[in-house]
């Protein structure tokens, strides 16, 4: 794979990652079609049970692709679903080669396409290096759920830097600053769904809709062994996880569980500190948010941002910084578990 190569694997990447957050519950794709270093058309995959992303990119091509070179984020279907197999179009539109990020993750297609464009006299190549990581990071939701059956789980915690979320009287707006505010709702229009314990619902009566222009509506999923929420509470984007997801007030697995079979395959958890704790020991979490404030409480009384099982040094939950970055006054520290 050349150097222009992964500049144009990059280009689809991007138009893929544009459309995080609105495909659900199919993978964010992108794609674009190149002649002699000149762009014919581009596309990405926009809605679930939508054209994919090559049919949209070769759809907006000014000009006949054939001989052309499709660069693609992810593997071109090979089977029928809601939608044609791309696979099929490629070949009608004869172009002559495909480039593509990385490889269907369902193990029975992957390489399918791969494997049907060479018969088909079409030259494939599969990326390899930071481009190829940054397609299959693209799509590891929706990864996760072909392979393991759950969502991928992203828990988000703002506290002060002494770990609390709310002071001794329960206020919790606002522990961190517009910046750091204003990251979280674009993260919340990156996820299928938003959770919560119960408890901080009817503490804070969050609304956990991103505000944001054009950003669709998220499940809001409210988590609690007993309690029912509030009736105000509850609309019709909203899952009470021991009403609709059978949640007995112990297995979590088996609650994100059918919350993937409902077509959901990207969560973010807000918390509070007993959800979040239990997800963290449950080893549930695939990636931890953490924003912290340059605030100190020292108040005993105030609420800690986790709750969760003490342990020894030694068998301390460790996590691989990801990232870190200055949201105005305050830090955003991503992390991985090891």
């Amino acid at each position: 794979m050349t150097e222009a190569d992964a500049r144009w694997l990059a280009r689809a990447a991007e138009l893929g990652e544009a459309q995080v957050g609105h495909t659900a519950p199919n993978p964010a794709v992108g794609a674009v079609c190149v002649r002699n270093g000149r762009v014919l058309g581009e596309g990405a995959h926009l809605r679930a049970g939508g054209p994919h992303a090559e049919v949209n990119c070769l759809a907006a091509c000014a000009e006949e692709p054939a001989g052309a070179t499709l660069y693609v984020s992810l593997e071109p279907c090979s089977t029928a679903g809601r939608t044609p197999p791309c696979c099929d179009l490629i070949r009608a539109k004869r172009l002559g080669r495909v480039v593509i990020g990385c490889l269907d993750p369902n193990p029975r297609h992957a390489g399918r396409a791969v494997g049907l464009l060479r018969a088909a006299g079409i030259d494939v190549t599969v990326a390899e290096g930071e481009v190829a990581e940054r397609c299959r990071a693209l799509i590891a939701p929706f990864a996760k759920a072909i392979t393991q059956g759950l969502p991928y789980v992203r828990l988000k915690l703002a506290m002060t830097l002494d770990g609390f979320i709310a002071d001794g009287m329960g206020a919790s707006r606002w522990v961190t600053g517009p910046e750091a505010r204003a990251w979280v709702q674009r993260l919340r229009a990156r996820v299928d769904a938003v959770m919560v314990g119960a408890g901080t619902v009817r503490a804070d009566h969050p609304s956990l809709q991103p505000h944001l222009p054009d950003a669709p509506l998220k499940w809001r999923v409210l988590v609690d062994r007993f309690t029912p929420p509030d009736p105000a509470d509850v609309d019709e984007r909203t899952l009470v996880a021991t009403r609709d997801l059978g949640y007995d007030g112990h297995d979590l697995r088996a609650m994100l569980r059918a919350l993937c079979a409902r077509g959901v395959n990207d969560v973010l958890c807000e918390g509070g500190g007993r959800l979040a704790g239990a997800l963290l020991d449950a080893g549930l979490v695939d990636e931890l948010n953490v924003l912290y404030a340059p605030k100190i409480l020292g108040d005993p009384a105030a609420r800690p941002g986790l709750a969760i099982a003490p342990r020894p040094l030694a068998r301390a939950l460790a996590f691989a910084p990801v990232a870190r970055e200055a949201l105005g006054p305050d830090t955003l520290i991503r992390l991985r578990p090891n």
